[in-house]
C-alpha cells in the first residue's frame, strides 16, 4: 500500500480537483474497469489506502487535519469528475473517499461484465498458452460479497456460465466426495485471479453429479460451465428468454430446467414464495397444519394438479412432504403420456395476436346435456383458455363470432391470428369470410401434422387428463363428462404454468384478479344443498342431497346437480362431504343416470370466462315450478309504423337501461314461452345495451352522479305528474310564484279576442354532487298560436352558440379554469309584457266561485311567448352591465369582465341557465351574490348537467357527451335491443326523394329526425347522415325512415361517445374544408363539410349541401374554402374579444390543390369568374394574413366524414382525429 510505505504521504495540494483521471466515465456497467484505472491512479499517486478506509480522519484540533480535508476534498473531486452525471447525481452528498468507494462497490460490483473484457482477456490466456496443453480456468462473473440473491438457506445456487472452463464453487461443504488438493489459479474477468485450493464432486441434483469442480476459497459464486456440463453429460443446453432446458441428446428428454434472473440463467426451479396463491385459497394458511395427507387431498380437490404446480401453490408441502415420493394411481392411469415435443423458440408479445382453436368430439357417450362436443380456444401468450360446449360441429362459427365480440368488449383488443386444423368446420366458406370480414389472419396445420397447432392438441390433452381424472377419482358417470370439462377449464385457468413461469394463466392476464373467489372442492363429491322451496314443510329436510359438479361461470356460487329432480343448483348454502362420493360402492343412493335426460341445462353455448363479471348470470335456486322464468323483450328492428308519435304501442319500450339474461338453467319443462298477445310488436333481444355502456372507468363521485341523473322518471304529461306527489309539490311551487309574481289576472275572454293554450314541462335540477336540487314543474305558453303584429312585435333575442359553449369549455379545459353553473328560476317572469294576451287556465288547476270559466290576462312575460326571451334578455343585460362587464360584439350572449392585472371573468347565458368561468375565483364569488340580490338565482356549483350535456372533468381534462340524452331517445324508439351497425348510413345507400312509399304521419319522422340533431352537439360522426335525412322532412318515405333506424342502431354501439377536450395549454385555430363533387344524388349539388379546431380541441363542425351546383370539383372544393373561412374569422374576433389574441395566421386545410393555387393566384381566369366573389373574398383574408391555405393529404383529412357515408375502418380513423372518446365504454 501506498500509505505503508516510509515514504513520506505526497500532499496533493498542488493537484486540480476537478480534473479528469479515468479514460472512460463510470456509467454502472463498466464498474470493473472503472475502478481498476481509479485504484492504480491513486497507486501512483501514494493514495490506495484512502479507497480502504486507512487514512482516518485526524480530530479537528489535530494539525494534520487541515491537510487531510484538503487530500479529501481532492480525491473526492477527482472521483465525480470521472463519473457519468446521472450516477455523479446518486452519490453527490458523500463526504469522504471511504463512504463513496463503499457506496459504489455495494451497488455496481456485482453488475454484470462487459463482454468485450471478457474475451480481451481470453484472448490473451489463449495467446499465452496456446502449446500448454493445461489450460488455467476463467470465468465471467465479477467477484465480490454475495448477496442476498445469491445465497439460499439450505442448497446452493449455480449459475450457468458460458465463459466459464470449469465447474467452480466456494463452498466446501457442497462436495460429495475427497477434496484433492489442486495448485492452481482461477483468471478473472476483472484482471485478476484468485488461488483453487482443491478440487472434487458435487451433486447438482439427485441424478446429476459433477465431477473436478474446482474449489476456490471465498469465491462468491457456483459456476456451471456450460461447455464442460454439455460433454460431460451428452446434452443440448437450451437458451430460452425467460428459462433454460438441458436436453438429453440420445433420448430427447428433458432432464434439468433453470430459469433467468437479472440476465444470468441459474440450475433449478425458481425461488419458491408464499405469494397470492396460497394467500387467495387459505387466508390463514400460517395456521395451516401441511402433511402427506393434506397434500394428496388438495391434489384430488384441483383436479390432480402436478406435484410441482402444488408446490408453487403451496411452498409449505416442500418441507412437509419432501421426504415422500409422490405417487397417485389415478393420475397415472389418466395421464399417462408419451414424450412431450420440444417448446417453441417464439410467442407472440402480446395478448390475443395468436389464438389456436381444435374441437373435440365426438365424445362416445352423449351428455346429459345432448352435448357431444367441445371447442377451445387458447390465447397463445396469456394461455387461458375459453371452452364451449357444442351439440354439432357446425356451430362453431357462431360461437366464435360471439367470441371475438367478448374479447373486443372486454379487453378492448382483437384477435389477429388463429390456428387450427383443417377440419370442415374451419375452412368453410362462412367462416372463411368472417375471418376475412375481421381482417383474421387464418393459419392452417398440414395435413396430418397435429403437431403444427401442438398447443390446442395438448390443451385438448390436458384437458381431457384432467377429466379423466375426476370422472375417475370419484367414480363419476361419463354422462357428466361435459361438466367435468368446464370444471377442468376452470381450474387451468388458476392453477401454475410451467410455459409462464409458474404463474397462472389467469393471473398472468389480469394480476390483481383473485383466483379462487370460493374454495375448490373435490369434484363429483357428495354435498348438500340447502333447500329454498317454498312448498318444503316443517318436516321436510332442509337440505337436497347432490353432486358436486364445478363452479357456477357467472356467479359466485358451487354447482350442484339433483339427479333425481334434474335440477341444477348454484348456491353458496352448500356442505360438502368431499372424501364420500355420490356414486361411490357404498352411497346410500343408488340412482341409476345413464339414460340421458331430454332437460338442456345450458340451453345457450357460453365459454368458462375467467372472470365472474365477464356474462352476468343469476344463481338459481328451488322455485316454484308454477312460476315461469324471467324474460326480457324489446322492439323488433322493423315494426309496423303506428299512430302514435314515436313508438309502437304506449310509446315506451319495456326494455330496461340494463339488460338481464335468465339463467342457464331451468328447472321447467323445455317448452316455447311465447310473451303475451299485447306484446307482440316485442321478441327477445340478443344484443342488450348492457354490453355497450360500462360505468367502471368513473370516479365514485362522478359514477354517484351519473346514477342519479339516471334514476329518475320525468313525467311525459299532465296525468302522469299528478300521480307522484313529488310534482304536484313542484307543480303548486311553481303556480305559488306565478301568483305572487302577479303574472296575469283572471277575467273573462273580450269577444272577438283568442286565448293561447299552455302546458306543464317538467324537469330535474341537481347540485354538482349528483343529489336531487329540486323536481321543476315550468308552466309554458303555447306561443306558436301566437299572431305578429298583434299578440307580438320584435321577437328577437340572443341564445348562445353551443359553439360558443364549447369554445368556452375548451378555454377551460386549457388554462385549468373553474366552470360554475347558475339557474335563474323564473326567469321570464322579470320581463315586462306590453303586448295584451290572454291565456287558457294551466292544466290541472281550475279556478272556482266568481272565477270560473275566466281565461288569464298576462301582465308579465312568460316562458313559451314570443316575446318573452326578448323582454327576459333585456332586463338580464341591464343589470350584467351594471357590474363592469361587457358585452361580446360577436355573440351577444356572452359577457366579460377583466382587471387591470389580467384576471377575467366570463359569463354565458342560455335563457335562464348560466355559465361562469373565469381566473378571478373572489370575482366569480361576487357575481354570485349579486345576481342573487336581483333575481333569484340557484348556485348548482361546478357544472356537470347542461342542456342535456354531461360534462366530466379529470385531471386528464373535459369530457362532454349525451349518454342520457342517447338513452331515453333510444328508449323511447325501442331500439335498446335492437342489432347495433358499424357506421351510421351504409355507404351505399342513395337516398331520393321517390325512393319508398310515403309515412302517414310525418311528425313521428320530423321530431324524430330533430332530436338527432341536437344529439349533432357532441357527436359530429353523426352529422353527415343527419344532415342527408333531415332533407326530406317536408315529405318523409319509408326508405328515409330506415335510413333514421340505421343512424339509431349505429348510436346504441356507444351512447356515451362525446368530446373531449385534453387539459393543457392550447391555442391556434385552424380548419379542414372538404366537399363531395356532386353527390346529391335529387339535384347534383355538392356537400360541403368543415371541421374546426381550437389547438387539438374540436369546436365547431358542418355538413351542409351547397346552394348552387358546382361545375368542377375545385369550385365545390373552393366554396368550402369560402364558408371555412367565415369559421376561423368568427372564432378568431370572439377570441380576440375574449383577450387571447390571435395574432398568428390560421391554418385553413384543403385537399384540393386546385382551390389552394386559387386562392393564391392574382390572376382571374374565365373559369372561375362565376365564383369570383368567394375568390376576393379569401385572397383579401389570405393577402392580409389572417389565413394561410395548406394542402392536406386525404388520409389526414378530418373533414372527409362531413361529407359522405364511410365504412366502418375510415369512421374509427375519423373518431380519433376529430379528439370523439367514450367514456362510457365497456373495458
Amino acid at each position: 500500500m501506498g500509505d505503508s510505505s516510509s515514504t513520506p504521504p505526497m500532499s496533493l495540494s498542488h493537484h486540480a480537483p476537478a480534473q479528469r483521471i479515468t479514460s472512460a466515465l463510470l456509467n454502472g456497467r463498466n464498474f470493473a474497469a472503472w475502478s481498476r484505472s481509479l485504484r492504480l491512479y491513486l497507486g501512483g499517486k501514494g493514495k490506495s489506502g484512502w479507497l480502504l478506509g486507512i487514512e482516518k480522519q485526524p480530530a479537528v484540533s489535530d494539525a494534520n487535519h487541515s491537510q487531510w480535508d484538503m487530500d479529501n476534498c481532492t480525491i473526492l473531486g477527482w472521483m465525480f469528475n470521472s463519473m457519468d452525471e446521472r450516477i455523479y447525481n446518486t452519490f453527490m452528498y458523500h463526504d469522504t473517499v471511504n463512504g463513496l468507494w463503499t457506496a459504489l462497490c455495494q451497488m455496481y460490483a456485482h453488475a454484470r461484465n462487459d463482454a468485450r473484457i471478457f474475451e480481451l482477456y481470453q484472448d490473451v490466456s489463449h495467446a499465452a498458452q496456446a502449446h500448454d496443453k493445461s489450460i488455467a480456468p476463467t470465468t465471467t462473473i465479477a467477484t465480490g460479497t454475495p448477496t442476498a440473491f445469491h445465497v439460499r438457506s439450505g442448497e446452493p445456487i449455480w449459475v450457468l456460465d458460458s465463459g466459464a472452463n470449469d465447474h467452480m464453487t466456494g463452498e466446501s461443504s457442497i462436495f460429495s466426495s475427497p477434496l484433492i488438493p489442486v495448485t492452481q489459479s482461477v483468471s478473472l474477468a476483472d484482471g485478476s485471479t484468485s488461488h483453487i485450493s482443491h478440487k472434487g464432486d458435487v451433486f447438482l441434483s439427485s441424478d446429476i453429479m459433477l465431477s473436478s469442480v474446482l474449489h476456490i476459497p471465498n469465491f462468491a459464486f457456483n459456476l456451471l460451465s456450460v461447455s464442460r456440463l454439455a460433454k460431460s453429460l451428452n446434452c443440448a443446453i437450451i437458451f430460452l428468454p425467460f428459462h433454460c432446458l438441458l436436453q438429453d441428446l440420445s433420448s430427447k428428454k428433458i432432464f434439468g430446467r433453470g430459469y433467468e434472473r437479472d440476465g444470468l440463467y441459474y440450475f433449478g426451479d425458481p425461488p419458491l414464495a408464499t405469494s397470492g396463491l396460497q394467500a387467495s385459497i387459505l387466508p390463514s394458511s400460517s395456521s395451516y397444519v401441511f402433511s402427506f395427507k393434506t397434500l394428496a387431498l388438495w391434489h384430488a380437490r384441483l383436479g390432480h394438479a402436478n406435484f410441482q404446480y402444488l408446490c408453487l401453490l403451496f411452498p409449505s408441502f416442500i418441507k412437509a412432504c419432501k421426504d415422500h415420493k409422490f405417487q397417485c394411481e389415478v393420475c397415472e392411469l389418466s395421464k399417462h403420456t408419451r414424450t412431450s415435443y420440444i417448446p417453441r423458440m417464439h410467442r407472440p408479445s402480446s395478448v390475443f395476436d395468436l389464438i389456436h382453436s381444435d374441437v373435440w368430439g365426438p365424445s362416445p357417450v352423449m351428455a346429459f346435456s345432448g352435448h357431444r362436443y367441445y371447442v377451445t380456444f387458447i390465447d397463445d401468450h396469456s394461455r387461458c383458455t375459453w371452452v364451449y360446449l357444442l351439440k354439432k360441429k357446425s356451430d362453431v362459427l357462431p360461437l366464435f363470432t360471439q367470441f371475438l365480440q367478448m374479447i373486443k368488449t372486454q379487453y378492448n383488443t382483437i384477435v389477429r391470428a388463429i390456428r387450427s386444423d383443417n377440419g370442415g368446420e374451419y375452412i368453410s366458406d362462412a367462416f372463411c369470410s368472417q375471418l376475412n370480414q375481421k381482417g383474421i389472419l387464418h393459419q392452417l396445420t398440414c395435413p396430418q401434422t397435429p403437431e403444427q397447432n401442438g398447443v390446442a392438441e395438448r390443451k385438448n390433452r390436458h384437458i381431457m387428463s384432467i377429466v379423466r381424472c375426476l370422472l375417475c377419482g370419484m367414480h363419476v358417470p361419463k354422462s357428466y363428462w361435459h361438466m367435468a370439462v368446464l370444471t377442468a377449464v376452470y381450474l387451468m385457468n388458476r392453477t401454475p404454468s410451467r410455459v409462464l413461469h409458474g404463474t397462472a394463466p389467469l393471473q398472468f392476464l389480469k394480476p390483481d384478479c383473485a383466483l379462487f373467489q370460493i374454495l375448490p372442492r373435490v369434484f363429483g363429491c357428495t354435498c348438500f344443498v340447502q333447500n329454498r322451496s317454498p312448498t318444503r314443510t316443517k318436516l321436510d329436510n332442509k337440505s337436497i342431497r347432490c353432486i358436486f359438479l364445478g363452479y357456477s361461470t357467472m356467479s359466485k356460487a358451487y354447482r350442484c346437480y339433483d339427479p333425481v329432480s334434474h335440477h341444477l343448483y348454484h348456491s353458496l348454502d352448500v356442505t360438502f362431504f368431499e372424501d364420500i362420493p355420490f356414486y361411490g360402492i357404498h352411497s346410500p343412493l343408488q340412482v341409476s343416470d345413464s339414460s340421458p335426460s331430454t332437460e338442456d341445462t345450458s340451453p345457450l353455448p357460453r365459454p368458462v370466462p375467467i372472470f365472474d363479471f365477464m356474462v352476468p348470470e343469476s344463481p338459481s335456486p328451488p322455485v316454484p315450478t308454477s312460476r315461469p322464468p324471467l324474460q326480457v323483450y324489446t322492439r323488433r328492428p322493423r315494426p309496423p309504423l303506428p299512430d302514435s308519435p314515436l313508438a309502437p304501442g304506449s310509446g315506451m319500450s319495456s326494455t330496461p337501461l340494463v339488460s338481464t339474461q335468465s339463467p342457464p338453467t331451468s328447472r321447467y319443462p323445455s317448452r316455447i314461452r311465447q310473451p303475451p298477445s299485447r306484446f307482440g310488436w316485442l321478441c327477445s333481444t340478443n344484443h342488450p345495451i348492457s354490453q355497450y355502456i360500462s360505468y367502471l372507468g368513473l370516479s365514485d363521485s362522478y359514477h354517484a352522479f351519473i346514477g342519479m341523473i339516471d334514476s329518475v322518471s320525468i313525467p311525459r304529461s299532465v296525468s302522469a305528474a299528478l300521480q307522484d306527489p313529488k310534482w304536484v309539490t313542484a307543480m303548486q311551487a311553481e303556480m305559488d310564484a306565478l301568483q305572487a309574481n302577479q303574472t296575469w289576472e283572471l277575467v273573462p275572454l273580450p269577444s272577438g279576442e283568442k286565448s293561447v293554450g299552455c302546458k306543464w314541462v317538467f324537469t330535474v335540477k341537481y347540485l354538482a354532487d349528483g343529489s336531487i336540487d329540486r323536481y321543476k314543474a315550468r308552466l309554458v305558453a303555447k306561443g306558436f298560436t301566437q299572431i305578429p303584429g298583434k299578440d307580438f312585435g320584435a321577437t328577437f333575442a340572443p341564445v348562445a352558440k353551443l359553439t360558443s359553449v364549447r369554445l368556452l369549455v375548451s378555454l377551460a379545459a386549457s388554462h385549468s379554469w373553474p366552470l360554475h353553473q347558475l339557474d335563474v328560476k323564473n326567469a321570464f317572469l322579470h320581463g315586462n309584457l306590453l303586448e295584451t294576451i290572454y291565456m287558457d287556465p294551466p292544466p290541472g288547476f281550475q279556478a272556482e266561485g266568481e272565477y270560473a270559466g275566466k281565461v288569464c290576462r298576462l301582465r308579465k312575460s312568460l316562458y313559451g311567448l314570443k316575446q318573452s326571451p326578448r323582454a327576459w334578455f333585456s332586463r338580464f343585460s341591464e343589470v350584467i352591465l351594471s357590474m363592469e362587464f361587457v358585452r361580446c360584439h360577436f355573440d351577444h350572449t356572452c359577457f366579460i369582465r377583466r382587471h387591470s392585472d389580467g384576471r377575467c371573468i366570463i359569463l354565458l347565458v342560455y335563457v335562464d341557465d348560466i355559465i361562469l368561468t373565469g381566473d378571478d375565483t373572489p370575482g366569480i364569488t361576487n357575481v354570485k351574490q349579486s345576481l342573487g340580490k336581483v333575481f333569484e338565482v340557484k348556485d348548482l356549483g361546478a357544472l356537470k348537467y347542461f342542456l342535456g350535456i354531461e360534462v366530466a372533468r379529470s385531471r386528464h381534462g373535459i369530457s362532454l357527451s349525451q349518454r342520457k340524452y342517447t338513452l331515453d331517445l333510444l328508449q323511447e324508439t325501442g331500439m335498446l335491443g335492437c342489432r347495433p351497425a358499424s357506421t351510421p348510413m351504409d355507404p351505399n345507400l342513395k337516398l331520393s326523394v321517390e325512393s319508398g312509399e310515403l309515412i302517414s304521419n310525418p311528425s313521428m319522422y320530423q321530431r324524430l329526425v330533430g332530436r338527432l340533431i341536437y344529439l349533432t352537439n357532441t357527436r359530429p360522426d353523426l352529422t353527415f347522415a343527419v344532415s342527408v335525412v333531415s332533407q326530406f322532412m317536408h315529405a318523409p318515405r319509408t326508405s328515409h325512415l330506415d335510413a333514421v333506424y340505421h343512424i339509431l342502431r349505429y348510436v346504441k354501439t356507444s351512447p356515451g361517445l362525446g368530446l373531449f377536450y385534453s387539459a393543457g395549454h392550447q391555442s391556434g385555430l385552424s380548419c379542414f374544408t372538404d366537399a363531395d363533387y356532386a353527390g346529391s344524388q335529387t339535384d347534383r349539388r355538392s356537400t360541403t363539410g368543415l371541421s374546426t379546431f381550437y389547438g387539438n380541441h374540436l369546436i365547431s363542425w358542418k355538413s351542409k349541401k351547397q346552394a348552387v351546383v358546382s361545375r368542377s370539383s375545385a369550385e365545390a372544393e373552393y366554396r368550402a374554402m369560402a364558408q371555412g373561412t367565415c369559421e376561423i374569422l368568427w372564432l378568431r374576433s370572439i377570441c380576440n374579444e375574449l383577450g387571447f389574441m390571435e395574432t398568428d395566421s390560421s391554418q385553413l386545410f384543403c385537399d384540393n390543390k386546385s382551390a389552394i393555387m386559387l386562392a393564391s393566384d392574382s390572376v382571374l381566369h374565365e373559369r372561375s369568374k362565376h365564383i369570383e366573389v368567394d375568390i376576393h373574398f379569401i385572397r383579401e383574408k389570405v393577402r392580409s394574413g389572417i389565413i394561410t391555405p395548406s394542402f392536406v393529404s386525404s388520409s389526414e383529412q378530418t373533414a372527409d366524414v362531413f361529407t359522405k357515408p364511410v365504412g366502418p375502418s375510415l369512421l374509427q380513423s375519423s373518431i380519433v382525429k376529430l379528439g370523439l372518446i367514450d367514456i362510457f365504454a365497456p373495458a
